[in-house]
């Protein structure tokens, strides 16, 4: 969303008729997502402002298949093609705002702008945000988390949007969170699945500026030093069993510089798949996937669930997957 001089929360307005955002269709969904692999979705919106995206969705035909995404580092786009229509809410120029002892996100605020936020003023919690590859409303999506913090954690309640632009706050508990988990019990009316995030409201405890400052440096430098960031990659491709790691697991199964095409797991963190220039197909990718949790399953007896999230249709045969070591 781009109309950085509104609040991202408002109530619906049906005195608006006018569609201002971006409608594109045939979208190259590989522009799209981290792993720049995959086919195209039928058509793609970005929208202007909450209002805008309110006009939008109200004149889509009922029962259309629809796809939010952020920066799109946890999703895979199946080569066929997503036939419906995706929602991108990144803004890169967004912003956080305070409002009372709490900070305001819109769901298209990168993760680590957030981060950098609640450090300046001096808060205390939001620092492992900064390594959090995506926007705000995706981290609320899966309750993505690292070095031991969870995006739930610090939130007290979340502003939605239906299928039929109707906008929605809804308290923290509305919501069965868990880890990588995140949907809305069941007791309520309207399932989690027809409503997305739009903005939340977060809380950090006081602390010091420049203490979460230099947290933030160390979390980062941590993550230069483990991850292969210099590759198009999807972050942490399967969740951790309990009481283990997905990547000791992998690596164990001397998986690591394995490929499939133009893809493999990443020689640096055995838990991520690379994609060298974009060269794989999104076929590759989900092939390495499926390779990786079978051989685990066969020598350890352990099924990784991913943390990725897979969509669309499959292409057309192409040629056979090509098995074995891939060069640096």
């Amino acid at each position: 969303m781009n109309d950085l001089d509104r609040s991202p929360v408002m109530q619906r307005d049906d005195s608006i008729a006018v569609r201002r955002g971006a409608l594109l269709p045939a979208e190259p969904m590989a522009k799209h997502v981290s792993w720049r692999a995959g086919g195209r979705a039928r058509q793609a919106y970005v929208p202007r402002d909450l209002a805008d995206l309110q006009v939008f969705l109200r004149g889509l035909p009922p029962g259309e298949p629809m796809l939010f995404v952020g920066l799109g580092s946890n999703l895979l786009v199946r080569d066929g093609g997503y036939q419906g229509t995706v929602v991108l809410m990144h803004d890169a120029r967004a912003q956080a705002q305070t409002e009372d002892d709490e900070i305001l996100a819109a769901a298209g605020l990168a993760s680590p702008k957030l981060a950098r936020f609640a450090a300046n003023l001096g808060l205390r919690g939001a620092e492992f945000l900064a390594g959090v590859p995506g926007t705000v409303g995706g981290a609320l999506a899966m309750n993505a988390g690292c070095y031991g913090s969870e995006t739930w954690d610090a939130v007290t309640r979340v502003q939605t949007i239906d299928r039929s632009g109707e906008v929605h706050v809804r308290r923290r508990d509305e919501y069965d969170i868990g880890y990588r988990h995140c949907q809305r019990h069941a007791a309520h009316e309207t399932p989690q699945r027809d409503e997305w995030f739009t903005a939340a409201w977060f809380k950090f405890s006081r602390g010091s500026a420049a203490a979460s400052r230099m947290r933030i440096r160390d979390l980062l430098a941590r993550r230069v030093a483990s991850q292969p960031l210099n590759l198009p990659n999807a972050g942490s491709v399967f969740r951790n069993p309990p009481n283990d790691f997905a990547a000791r697991l992998i690596e164990s199964c001397g998986l690591k510089g394995f490929g499939v095409g133009g893809v493999r797991v990443s020689e640096k963190h055995a838990n991520f798949i690379v994609n060298p220039g974009g060269r794989g197909s999104a076929a590759d990718i989900e092939t390495l996937i499926e390779h990786v949790r079978r051989v685990v399953w066969e020598q350890h007896g352990i099924e990784l669930v991913p943390e990725v999230q897979i969509v669309g249709s499959e292409g057309s045969e192409g040629e056979p997957h090509r098995w074995g070591r891939s060069a640096q």
